[in-house]
């Protein structure tokens, strides 16, 4: 694509409502893989836990490189519905059947279990990518406005969020009840469950919103060279790096979570959902507030100012006793509270660093650009995976048993001192970024001139 029309109008709040509950539906999928899969391997399909995580590791590397693969698919997509819409429809019905299979327990060997959870997952990784793709990039094409992208953004991870706490609350409880009926197993009824209310979602998304940022004139460009110019792209490259960062933090204290209620506090299935709910409802909250954060400071230095606050708060959590329920989940709350707001910020800085690439190049590879974003989080997400599964392998972890004081001690630190340390290092990555609200201002000038010219 080499040159793109920024045309008038706003979303309306209908579309920018529907767009929220457009990442709802995603993270159905998304919050179990992230809350629950490894839990599912381990203690229900009986996978060993250092397999489990290694497996997880592979199958989601893999994975994400159907996410650039289907950037460049989405950015040359031509239909009635425009480029993006029409995956959200075509993609719905196949992930949702997946998501059942993945969560079937076949009586199989070891090794024929560790095939079958490799293929079935990474299949169902790779049809997520065909609606998130396009899903990600439909943002950068409701407006070219800063403000309102980061409010949309905003939106979307309050709808995701909200799916995040819906699932972690509702989950297990789905899976006991289903199982109690005698009929079905308790997780592929559940993942069905989830599968229609996503098809459901997604249709009316498609169908409510309107691609407004449209390309003037088309010329046959490789994908490879739009990887090329995300590459010599340094906001996005930036981006890239913190995205993979702040994922490993979210996931693994998304991924212990239910470990650290089940075997270090003592609780059951009810408590891990009220310790996953208090942290999703703080994370919805704190991606409520974003847009009014950023109308008085600039979304680099609030991201700053945040991931620092997440650094502290975790390594707090060191110090937490078991029996003080009070604490632990005021920390809890108070650390989502600060993680909320980054997915819409470096979400709407990654439509920034679109117009920041057309702007160098004239070119404006949408899809590709929150392609390599997914690219990047599904990283981080595989790395937090296989970092709690060796990290509890290491101490000794055996599922539905008493843990030792070694793989307690694990888990404790999987909640805290690590993430807690890896959220410092996304403190240091955001100070090399350099693409502020004072220079995106003039680039947006720029890029509307050019569309006043042609």
């Amino acid at each position: 694509m080499t040159q793109t029309t920024h045309s008038g109008g706003k979303p309306s709040w209908l579309e920018r409502i529907s767009y929220g509950f457009g990442d709802f539906g995603f993270n159905l999928y998304w919050a179990t893989i992230s809350s629950y899969l490894l839990f599912f391997y381990t203690d229900s399909f009986g996978i060993p836990t250092a397999a489990a995580g290694t497996m997880l590791l592979v199958t989601k590397l893999i994975d994400a490189c159907v996410d650039p693969v289907m950037g460049a698919v989405a950015d040359r997509t031509k239909s009635k519905w425009g480029r993006f819409r029409p995956w959200l429809l075509w993609g719905s019905l196949p992930l949702a059947i997946f998501g059942v299979i993945t969560f079937i327990t076949p009586d199989l060997s070891l090794n024929g279990k560790l095939i079958y959870a490799a293929a079935t997952f990474g299949t169902l990784g790779a049809l997520y990518s065909v609606g998130n793709i396009p899903y990600g990039a439909l943002s950068g094409v409701l407006t070219n406005d800063p403000q309102i992208r980061t409010q949309i953004n905003s939106f979307r991870f309050v709808g995701g969020f909200l799916g995040t706490t819906f699932v972690n609350y509702f989950t297990l409880k789905f899976v006991a009840w289903f199982d109690k009926q005698g009929v079905v197993d308790g997780w592929p009824a559940t993942m069905a469950l989830y599968g229609v209310l996503a098809c459901f979602l997604f249709a009316i998304l498609a169908l409510v919103t309107r691609e407004r940022v449209q390309p003037v004139s088309e010329a046959p460009v490789s994908p490879f060279k739009d990887l090329g110019d995300l590459i010599g792209n340094r906001p996005w490259v930036i981006l890239f790096a913190l995205a993979l960062v702040i994922m490993v933090t979210i996931s693994t204290r998304a991924g212990a979570s239910a470990y650290y209620i089940k075997y270090y506090v003592g609780g059951d299935k009810d408590d891990i959902g009220a310790f996953l709910t208090i942290y999703g409802v703080a994370l919805a909250t704190g991606s409520l507030i974003t847009p009014v954060l950023t109308r008085f400071i600039d979304k680099k230095r609030l991201l700053i100012i945040l991931m620092t606050l997440v650094g502290l708060l975790s390594c707090a959590f060191y110090f937490v006793p078991k029996d003080n329920i009070t604490l632990m989940y005021g920390l809890q709350a108070a650390i989502g509270l600060c993680l909320g707001p980054k997915s819409p910020l470096t979400f709407s800085m990654y439509a920034d660093a679109a117009d920041y690439n057309e702007h160098k190049t004239g070119r404006r590879a949408t899809g590709m650009t929150f392609a390599a974003a997914s690219f990047s989080q599904k990283m981080g997400a595989a790395l937090a995976s296989a970092v709690i599964a060796w990290v509890l392998a290491s101490m000794g972890y055996q599922p539905n048993q008493v843990q030792s004081n070694a793989s307690q001690e694990g888990i404790v630190l999987l909640m805290s001192v690590v993430p807690g340390a890896i959220a410092f290092a996304s403190v240091f990555i955001l100070f090399l970024y350099n693409l502020n609200d004072a220079k995106l201002k003039t680039i947006q000038a720029d890029l509307e001139a050019r569309k006043a010219q042609n």
